[in-house]
């Protein structure tokens, strides 16, 4: 059985990793906001410098070719703009991911020493119960473990992807720029 120490100190980690986690969520809401003020910024600037470089066209040539050379840039800044918006995001998801594992080994420990102290203190004759019971235990824990795994490995699927997408994007905008 749990004593009023442990479940006292139980309460008192869950409490900690909330406020942890409230902590590592407001940091990745604050550089999501640096990120958007910055680009918004940017926006405002660049916009400002290309309505003047607008307004200086002398005939359509030059004004197609000024169209032009503002794509490439432009795109070059989406995919950058979007993988520093990535990593924000799996940098705040991969704390909340350590966290939960954390949390959970702790919950797979306490059960386990609750389940092996149900054991030593089971009555006679119930030793199939307590090793049906064990199995299950462990059972449970490789399947836990086994959806770790694979979420991971969906993680760093999904993140080598978006890298190859944001690279493809910005040198496929580099003959398009040209083209014009």
């Amino acid at each position: 059985m749990l004593t009023p120490e442990q479940i006292l100190a139980s309460h008192k980690a869950n409490v900690e990793t909330l406020f942890g986690l409230t902590n590592k969520a407001f940091e990745g809401v604050e550089k999501l906001v640096e990120l958007n003020v910055g680009a918004a910024k940017a926006a405002l600037n660049e916009s400002a410098t290309q309505t003047q470089a607008a307004l200086s066209v002398k005939d359509a040539q030059e004004l197609l070719a000024l169209q032009a050379s503002l794509f490439q840039p432009l795109a070059e800044k989406a995919a950058a703009y979007s993988r520093h918006l990535y990593e924000i995001a799996s940098g705040t998801s991969a704390e909340f991911s350590k966290a939960f594992e954390g949390q959970a080994a702790d919950a797979q420990k306490q059960f386990a020493q609750l389940v092996e102290g149900a054991a030593q203190n089971a009555p006679a004759g119930s030793e199939t119960a307590v090793a049906v019971m064990k199995s299950a235990v462990a059972a449970a824990n490789n399947a836990f473990e086994s959806v770790q795994k694979a979420v991971k490995q969906a993680t760093e699927m999904a993140e080598a992807n978006f890298n190859a997408v944001a690279s493809t994007a910005t040198t496929a905008a580099k003959p398009a720029a040209k083209k014009r």
